[in-house]
C-alpha cells in the first residue's frame, strides 16, 4: 500500500488507515525503530508501574473489584 508523508507541524508523519491498524494488533503506544533504511512500528513494551498507576477506574480493575460482600454492608449503613 503507498501512502504520502505530511506535515504535521513542524514534524512530518504517515495515516495509517484503520484496516491495517487492526490487522497489525498495533494499540496507543509504539515504538519506532530505523533499520537499513527502514522505518519499523513495533508495540511498545508494557510498563507494569505504568499499567497499575493507571487502572484506578479502569474496567479491568472494576472487574475485580467491584461488588464484594463488605461494599454491600457499607453501603447499607449510608442508605
Amino acid at each position: 500500500m503507498l501512502t504520502n508523508i505530511i506535515s504535521i507541524g513542524n514534524s512530518k508523519g504517515i495515516r495509517i488507515p484503520k484496516v491495517l491498524l487492526e490487522m497489525s494488533g498495533l494499540a496507543n503506544k509504539v515504538e519506532l525503530k530505523v533499520k537499513e533504511g527502514e522505518i519499523r512500528v513495533i508495540p511498545a513494551k508494557v510498563n507494569e508501574e505504568e499499567i497499575n498507576d493507571t487502572m484506578i477506574l479502569s474496567e479491568k480493575s472494576l472487574e475485580t473489584d467491584w461488588n464484594k460482600p463488605e461494599d454491600e454492608e457499607a453501603w447499607k449503613s449510608l442508605q
